[in-house]
């Protein structure tokens, strides 16, 4: 059945901030859906929070909303667009829950634009738990033993009736949220407590447990003429207990025999059919009993899924891409596919090679969360990588990791049998790295049987794992290495790094010695049908195989180095960075080859680049991807810049092995890097820096932070991130920190620097192209110096500064351009400080602030750097109207709307071993997934949108709660005054409440966790917590203090968290809030697009548009 023609327009909903559980394989599909659709000639309207993505970049959609994806939102955003229907299938959960939210007020039909992708009905039936198990029954599959709970006392009672241990699944979450195993009453009341409460309908299903099943899953698609097609299997390494976006996953499925995955799929098309998802993909999850065969269906997503952009990848089968054409009428066999240009859409893919996903933890950045892998998802981001065997693909992915010890090794002495019997008791829990720790085990002697029965991995997996380790027996005894052993070791996806290990040499002597004894790799494609069908995508990925499939070419090529996994400091807008270079020097004339292993992002989209080379970034993988387009045909350069640490770690050894970098150079970006020669940078510009030293020991540290006097801050050099950065206050912290900082960067020194209390943090990302300098935008932190500025909340244009001083920080930041060489990007952190500018430190590289500057201002500067990397400059690129023709976006007029940033913290994710979750102090160390942005017409409507889009808002009544320390009591004083001003109603520890009251401000006095000799009486029994528990307290204000009061500070912080109560725990973002609340007071929050703002401002000059921009005021 061809396109229908009664949709015109269509809302897209998108998936929101990056968080655990919904990160951006949700954008890569929704960016995917917005280009299908107005390529069909629709008009499309976006809805999402997230300023990160390129999504939310006004070229792809008609009208881009970056508003927070609430009903009452949305639906201000459907009565002023009236689009015809909604698509809410590929937008994760978020989108997911609000659609239903919308339907159920009666919206969708008010406004008459129903959803489409899937149905209400079909939604309700896949995310019901009751439901869907009828659906399983009714399609002739067997669910777990479950019982449906709404109560703690019905949890209670549904576990004596299924018995210990008992799975807890919320109904309604993303990514596992509130699911675990019980063992016991005391887990079941924390773990079903947590997840009745993060539940939307309040609802959770206990279930028997299966603990110890294998895990499958099957990537199914249905178009409404009842075609399906199975597009991946995916097999779990980890059995059922861990999430599957934690396990390590593999595709296609490897231990089923053929009639087990014939029952798999008879029953996922089944349950697709007896679900009714009749325009889209859904995912349908299995385990099964190793010892006898049953097979249980555990859950299926009836919407595109985190799973769906790792089996897009692995097959080259666009998921969302189809999906979003069957949303609006089309059918799979009317679908073309794009790599064969020949075969329909209705074509299963077939595989002729093995795809491996590992994923990326940050457990570094809590380190008093409990590591053990269970139900609840809690990576952080994923790679993957392809072979034409599993070991291959395994050693590949592991490698893609990026994380120290990720990867097998043979260090040291063979474990003997105590120490692998040791291991192996080890491995028994679910931990990232477990992997490395059953390897360790298979080579001291430990059988595949054995480790089998202790960890629940698949026997064949584990017999792989002891090949792997025969191999490297053979390497390390082997009298010399043949080019046939060396072959097979390759083969087998050995690194040169760790053959240099076995055989006792450096990796480069390993790689000179391989390709001169001509062993290197050839590139094969990823073509949907095992070479049956010509492919006509150029996507990659390297084998030691016989024949190369890279084609040669004529255009000079730019090779773009991405940012790998996603990780807490390194996140989906380095990504965004990186498409941005492609598209723009692809419109320039040049074929763009990318080089990257994150599946969830958009740079790995077929179709992004020229070229795609599905491969780790490390420098073997990348020189060899290097050698091949060299033979392919002119390379114009390399670009580092944008990918974040990753691809910049890598600059430096590229340039020594000839390859030529663009932008600024790898020697420049040392000049920024390297705290000596970046002191020199700042003495020849005459620009004040915080006083610092460097220290190699803890005595030299101790003189250093005697010398500049306390509080200082800590890190090691060359971070991302704020990584193991720490703010010290005296000598014993001081001594424990160098001690503990080695594991850091071993090559590296620590930095200390003077820490400046009290000074406004400023951000600025410029352009320069070696004569001028555009000065992309201007951000105020909300918070002060001191707090990561990943994690702060910032303003733009900046909300407190005059002219004046704007103007310093385009002089200085000048400065740093011409005394470092920048080509390119660069991004400055000043302090502002007693009224001297500071320089913090300057990055010579995209920064995370790029995508949020381009959204603020109108103005595309991922694109222009590209351009002038490779030659272009600033005047050249005003006169194409890529920047504006005079002025920049330091110099926004008055009526410019302000745009905040806010992070979006993960802490409900992590909890300590005990179940009390880990403190959400924000400090030097970064610790937010993603962020939102608020915009409107001032400063207090876009804060509060920013709360909105991040944590559910603020409220505008109740009761607010109020701790600080000593050295916050003066600045919070007029917050509070006019809260009370507004009608809260006050309550405050009782050193807060003296202060208070001192000053004219009523209130009540509240017990303190833990009660003090010589504390005030209190005027409730209740302490605070039991307060925030009992769901009281609307907001809290709880501001970090000494030793002596830390044990209450974090039972207040963790109350709060336990309560999902808005929770602040700086004065100065307190002050903001109050000022957003006022704004609330005055005036509803009304929605803007990106595209109406941007006409407003006009920095481009593309004619006045004075007025369309009003929508919002």
């Amino acid at each position: 059945m061809p396109k229908r023609d009664d949709i015109k327009s269509v809302l897209v909903i998108g998936s929101g901030p990056i968080v655990i559980g919904q990160a951006c394989e949700f954008d890569y599909s929704g960016t995917q859906a917005c280009r299908v659709l107005r390529e069909e000639g629709i008009r499309v309207v976006l809805v999402n929070s997230n300023p990160a993505t390129i999504m939310t970049d006004p070229e792809f959609a008609d009208a881009t909303y970056i508003e927070p994806i609430t009903p009452e939102m949305v639906e201000k955003i459907i009565a002023k667009e009236r689009p015809d229907a909604v698509l809410a299938t590929l937008g994760g959960q978020t989108a997911l829950n609000c659609a239903i939210s919308l339907h159920e007020a009666g919206v969708l039909e008010k406004y008459d634009c129903p959803l489409i992708g899937a149905n209400v009905a079909a939604i309700q039936l896949g995310e019901d738990r009751d439901l869907f198990k009828g659906v399983v029954e009714r399609s002739g599959a067997e669910s777990a033993r479950s019982i449906i709970c709404h109560t703690m006392d019905e949890c209670l009672a549904a576990a004596e009736d299924l018995r210990y241990p008992v799975v807890v699944r919320p109904s309604f979450t993303m990514g596992g949220l509130g699911s675990g195993f019980a063992y016991d009453e005391a887990d079941l009341r924390r773990i079903a407590g947590q997840g009745l409460q993060y539940s939307p309908t309040t609802e959770v299903l206990l279930e028997e447990s299966i603990l110890g099943w294998k895990e499958y899953e099957l990537e199914v698609m249905r178009d409404h003429a009842d075609n399906v097609v199975v597009v991946c299997s995916i097999e779990n390494l980890d059995p059922m207990g861990v999430h599957t976006g934690d396990s390590i996953t593999v595709a296609p499925a490897l231990t089923l025999t053929d009639r087990e995955y014939q029952r798999l799929r008879d029953i996922g098309i089944a349950i697709i059919r007896e679900v009714g998802v009749d325009t889209g993909g859904c995912n349908i999850q299995f385990a099964v009993n190793p010892r006898n065969g049953r097979i249980i269906v555990i859950e299926m997503n009836p919407r595109v899924s985190r799973s769906s952009a790792l089996a897009s990848k692995a097959t080259g089968f666009p998921i969302a891409k189809i999906a979003a054409k069957m949303a609006i009428g089309y059918t799979l066999d009317e679908v073309r596919n794009d790599i064969t240009q020949e075969t329909p859409a209705s074509f299963e893919p077939t595989l002729d090679y093995v795809v491996v996903k590992v994923p990326r933890f940050a457990f570094e950045k809590f380190p008093l969360a409990d590591d053990t892998l269970t139900t609840t998802m809690k990576s952080v981001g994923e790679a993957m990588a392809i072979g034409r065997n599993f070991t291959e693909a395994l050693q590949k992915a592991l490698r893609s990791i990026e994380h120290k010890g990720s990867s097998f090794h043979w260090e040291g002495p063979r474990p003997d049998p105590q120490q692998a019997t040791e291991l192996l008791a080890r491995a028994a829990r679910p931990t990232d790295g477990r992997i490395v720790t059953v390897q360790q085990a298979l080579r001291g002697g430990i059988d595949a049987e054995q480790a089998h029965a202790v960890t629940g991995i698949d026997p064949w997996f584990l017999d792989q794992i002891v090949l792997i380790n025969t191999i490297a027996d053979e390497i390390e005894s082997a009298a010399r290495v043949t080019p046939e052993l060396l072959r097979l070791a390759k083969r087998h996806g050995f690194s040169d790094a760790q053959l240099g290990q076995l055989r006792g040499i450096p990796e480069s002597v390993v790689r000179g010695v391989r390709q001169a004894l001509g062993v290197r790799p050839v590139f094969k494609t990823v073509d949907t049908c095992a070479a049956e069908f010509a492919a006509f995508t150029p996507y990659h990925y390297s084998s030691y195989d016989e024949e190369c499939e890279v084609a040669p070419r004529e255009r000079p090529a730019v090779i773009i180095l991405g940012s790998g996994p996603n990780r807490i400091g390194q996140g989906v807008e380095f990504d965004y960075s990186c498409v941005h270079a492609s598209f723009a020097l692809r419109d320039a004339g040049y074929d763009t080859v990318m080089v990257n292993c994150n599946p969830e992002t958009v740079s790995t989209d077929y179709d992004t680049s020229s070229r795609l080379y599905f491969e780790p970034l490390t420098l073997e993988d990348v020189l060899e991807v290097y050698a091949v387009e060299r033979a392919a045909g002119p390379i114009a350069g390399v670009i580092v810049q944008l990918g974040g640490q990753t691809p910049l770690g890598l600059a430096k050894a590229l340039k020594a092995e000839g390859v030529p970098i663009v932008g600024t150079s790898p020697e420049a970006i040392d000049l920024a890097e390297d705290r000596g020669a970046f002191g020199r940078v700042l003495a020849e510009a005459g620009l004040p820096a915080p006083k610092h030293g460097t220290a190699y020991s803890v005595e030299e540290a101790l003189t250093v932070a005697r010398t500049i006097g306390y509080p200082v801050l800590v890190r090691p050099s060359y971070v991302l991130g704020g990584r193991g950065m720490e703010i010290v206050y005296d000598d014993e912290t001081l001594r424990t920190y160098v001690e503990k900082a080695t594991t850091a960067s071993p090559e590296h020194p620590v930095l200390v620097d003077r820490f400046l209390d009290d000074a406004v943090e400023i951000d600025v990302d410029v352009l320069f192209d070696g004569e001028e300098m555009y000065l992309g935008g201007v951000m105020e932190h909300i918070e002060e110096a001191g707090i990561h500025s990943g994690d702060s909340a910032c303003a733009l244009p900046p909300a407190t500064l005059g002219d004046g001083e704007i103007e310093r920080v385009r002089e200085s930041a000048l400065k740093l351009a011409q005394g470092i060489g920048v080509r390119g990007l660069m991004n400055v952190q000043f302090a502002l400080a007693q009224d001297i500018l500071y320089v913090l430190e300057a990055n010579p590289r995209a920064s995370r602030t790029v995508p949020f500057v381009a959204k603020a201002t109108g103005v595309a500067l991922a694109n222009a750097a590209a351009r002038i990397m490779l030659g272009a400059s600033i005047a050249q690129l005003r006169e194409e109207g890529v920047l504006p023709r005079v002025g920049d976006g330091g110099q926004l007029p008055s009526h410019a709307p302000m745009s905040v940033k806010e992070a979006v913290l993960p802490f409900h994710r992590f909890r300590r071993a005990d179940g009390a979750p880990v403190d959400s102090l924000l400090g030097p160390e970064m610790r937010s997934t993603g962020e939102v942005m608020g915009i409107d017409k001032n400063f207090g409507l876009a804060f509060a949108k920013s709360q909105l889009a991040a944590y559910g808002g603020l409220p505008e009544s109740g009761t607010v709660f109020v701790s600080v320390a000593n050295r916050d009591k003066r600045a919070m004083l007029f917050p509070v005054n006019r809260l009370q001003d507004l009608g809260f109603s006050i309550i405050a520890t009782s050193g807060t409440a003296d202060v208070l009251h001192r000053n004219g401000i009523e209130a009540t006095v509240a017990r303190k966790i833990t009660e003090r000799d010589g504390d005030h009486e209190a005027d409730d029994e209740r302490s605070i917590g039991q307060m925030i528990l009992d769901g009281e307290i609307a907001m809290i204000i709880n501001t970090p203090t000494g030793q002596s009061a830390r044990a209450d500070g974090y039972a207040i912080r963790a109350a709060a968290n336990t309560a999902d109560v808005t929770l602040i725990t700086t004065v100065q973002e307190f002050a903001a809030a109050v000022q957003a609340i006022e704004a609330l007071r005055k005036g509803t929050l009304s929605v803007t697009s990106l595209q109406e703002h941007a006409r407003a401002l006009d920095l481009l000059g593309r004619g006045s548009g004075a007025g369309t921009g009003q929508g919002a005021r």
